[in-house]
């Protein structure tokens, strides 16, 4: 067996852990169209701001059960108890301010879902139901911010979401696939690239 045969050449940022690993080759970037997955993803991209990913993935599965599995109409109805109970909760991140958010978004995606049907026809339709795939062949040229993710903010913001600044939702793109963002070398950005067609 050759060495590209043993290892495939992936983008650089998941190293070789095992748990970055598995994410990068079968969740980052695939197109993401499940609402109660969005939702997790969302809320997930909110406590991740100032912290690592890694982090995050590390505590995933503290935060599916903390979160109630991430039903967004469970955490939409979550009362003062509840969020003090998050707040000594070892399992996630027990930022106050961010778990205030993680409700409030809720309640913000229960009503986006009344005014379009889903998260996920709303969500696509910025990109008009197709991944935008990005030919950049080194770190340093992926973006931080686009245009793209700065509307998408602003319209969530008015909606009286928190926690999605320009940066979080941009790396929330990338993660559900509306933004192919895997590096050309890596095996993930043909494959996925593909898919898009």
């Amino acid at each position: 067996m050759t060495a590209d045969a043993a290892a495939p050449i992936r983008c650089p940022w998941c190293g070789d852990l095992d748990i970055y690993v598995r994410y990068h080759d079968t969740e980052w970037g695939v197109p993401l169209h499940d609402d109660r997955a969005l939702f997790e993803l969302l809320i997930l991209e909110g406590a991740q701001a100032g912290l690592s990913w890694l982090t995050i993935l590390k505590r995933r599965e503290g935060y599916r059960a903390a979160y109630d599995g991430f039903d967004p109409a469970r955490v939409a109805g979550y009362d003062a108890t509840k969020l003090a109970a998050l707040a000594e909760d070892a399992r996630i991140i027990r930022n106050k301010a961010k778990i205030r958010a993680s409700v409030a978004n809720a309640k913000g995606f229960l009503a986006i879902q009344e005014a379009f049907g889903s998260f996920d026809a709303y969500l696509w339709r910025f990109v008009d139901g197709r991944p935008i795939v990005n030919h950049f062949s080194a770190l340093h040229q992926v973006p931080a911010t686009t245009p793209l993710s700065e509307t998408i903010s602003r319209d969530l913001k008015s909606r009286g979401f928190s926690f999605v600044g320009p940066t979080c939702v941009y790396a929330f793109l990338q993660s559900a696939g509306l933004v192919n963002d895997h590096l050309t070398g890596c095996f993930r950005h043909k494959e996925l690239a593909g898919a898009a067609k």
